[in-house]
């Protein structure tokens, strides 16, 4: 089907008024621009799915069909119009002759605009050329657009354009439908999963007094009645422990927490986390649980086990790799982690800093992590489980036996990408309050963890039972299931800079 594309306008405004004038002719029509309730429509793509028959001007031999959307193309022929009909699901060709519809309807024809929404009801079949096509004999006008949308040939090119009308990005960019699709099968499989191994969905405060669950910085808010600061959570995981200790052995959330810092490719300060908890599990009872959860996820929205990343792939097949912490760092950096003099004197070389921003000399675990972080994660191609961290940087996770120095935790890599941590949880209050007072320790005021959960540490004194926890970043996983390279491509609504 031919379109009567040409460049965008340059003057919208004018295009607004022309189409408002539209709006006022439909009202003087009887009719209500901003339609009624709209019964008996199905789908496009299940209208396509259709066998279609060759139109027959003599004698209807189609099934007739009923569809609702919005116009995307129109073109105009004198006494016969041809439309495109787009719905989520697809697109379906229109075809009105002057004859076939009302006179009201054939007036409201040439008011319509692209974006406008309409119902029809016609004959499915195809034309001589093969075009899918609904021949219309009633047109029912539902939603007039009053600003004018883009051309479907042109489209959307501007990326910022895009993100700032998401909207009109859902409908003039498929890639953006497909990955929202995509995403919502993604978090629908990850759900029917987990509820058939048992685990209970619950959801716990957004807003909390005190913030925790990892190293972060929190967006702070008040409550005007109770006169109280509180700050959004920037972690799920203290609430969750606390509903093992009241019994709920295998629970999980999938919810948003908030982080107040920077935006990149891989970070937007709102973004979606899965968390869960599992008692009498561990580390190795979470990496078995990971492998299997996150198959199933690559499974509901690819046809094989390997996908596309960028110019490489990725392959799932389980086992996934293992690799320690330790072998990875002396596998990269040609050094032992626990080799003071070595790991400072990479750091110098590689021109990682030794030092915090006021001078203070930074931990040695704190220098092996950046190092790690700098120059060791890039080189991961997995997926591969790493695992076995240094303690220090894990104060909510159980010591290896007879290994006080290494902590029983995972993480999950993707071409340099953290797609999951897990640990076998620490439950004992005191190593627990020990830790988190080590990690208060220089905590600039306004970062989380500077303030003690006093109340979590209660909760594990009356008896958390061994566990093992995970969380997955959902957003990143979406980005690596649909080969899309920034994380603000995969949010609906991701934060942007104020427009100049």
């Amino acid at each position: 089907m031919s379109s009567d594309a040409s460049p965008p306008p340059e003057n919208p405004t004018d295009l607004a008024a022309v189409r408002l004038d539209k709006l006022r002719q439909i009202e003087a029509l009887g009719l209500d621009p901003w339609g009624q309730r709209y019964d008996g429509a199905t789908t496009i793509r299940a209208v396509r799915e259709l066998e279609p028959q060759l139109f027959d001007d003599k004698e209807p031999k189609g099934q007739r069909v009923c569809c609702a959307g919005r116009i995307v193309r129109h073109r105009t022929g004198g006494k016969l119009h041809f439309l495109e009909l787009w719905d989520q699901t697809g697109r379906v060709q229109l075809m009105v002759r002057v004859n076939k519809v009302t006179p009201t309807e054939w007036t409201v024809l040439n008011l319509l605009d692209l974006g406008d929404i309409v119902g029809v009801r016609g004959e499915f079949g195809k034309t001589r050329t093969g075009e899918l096509t609904i021949q219309v004999d009633e047109l029912t006008f539902l939603t007039k657009s009053l600003e004018p949308h883009p051309k479907d040939t042109y489209g959307l090119g501007d990326i910022e354009y895009r993100l700032r009308h998401r909207y009109l990005d859902l409908i003039y960019t498929p890639e953006t439908l497909e990955r929202a699709h995509k995403r919502v099968r993604i978090l629908r499989t990850m759900r029917n999963f987990l509820d058939g191994r048992g685990y209970l969905e619950v959801e716990t405060p957004v807003l909390q007094g005190v913030a925790g669950g990892a190293a972060a910085r929190p967006f702070v808010t008040h409550h005007n009645t109770l006169d109280l600061e509180l700050t959004l959570r920037i972690a799920l995981e203290l609430p969750l422990k606390r509903l093992l200790v009241g019994g709920l052995e295998k629970v999980y959330e999938i919810g948003r927490v908030f982080r107040n810092e920077g935006v990149s490719p891989r970070h937007n300060p709102e973004f979606t986390m899965m968390e869960l908890y599992h008692a009498y599990g561990d580390l190795f009872t979470m990496m078995e649980l990971t492998e299997s959860l996150i198959v199933a996820c690559v499974e509901s929205v690819n046809d094989s086990q390997t996908i596309p990343w960028g110019d490489k792939s990725v392959t799932f097949t389980p086992p996934f790799q293992r690799l320690k912490y330790a072998d990875a760092f002396r596998q990269v950096l040609g050094i032992d982690l626990n080799d003071a003099t070595a790991v400072v004197a990479k750091a110098a070389e590689l021109k990682v800093a030794t030092h915090a921003k006021d001078g203070t000399p930074k931990a040695h675990d704190v220098i092996v992590n950046d190092l790690f972080g700098d120059h060791v994660e890039a080189s991961f191609v997995g997926p591969v489980f790493v695992y076995d961290y240094p303690a220090a940087l894990c104060p909510l996770t159980k010591r290896k036996p007879n290994e006080p120095g290494v902590a029983e935790r995972f993480e999950l890599y993707v071409h340099g990408m953290e797609l999951a941590n897990a640990y076998t949880e620490l439950n004992d209050p005191i190593t627990q309050e020990a830790t988190f007072s080590a990690q208060l320790a220089g905590q600039a005021a306004e970062d989380s963890m500077a303030t003690m959960d006093t109340d979590f540490i209660r909760a594990l004194r009356h008896g958390m039972p061994p566990a093992g926890g995970l969380g997955i970043g959902i957003d990143r996983l979406t980005m690596l299931l649909t080969n899309t390279p920034t994380i603000r491509d995969v949010i609906l609504f991701p934060l942007l800079r104020p427009q100049m």
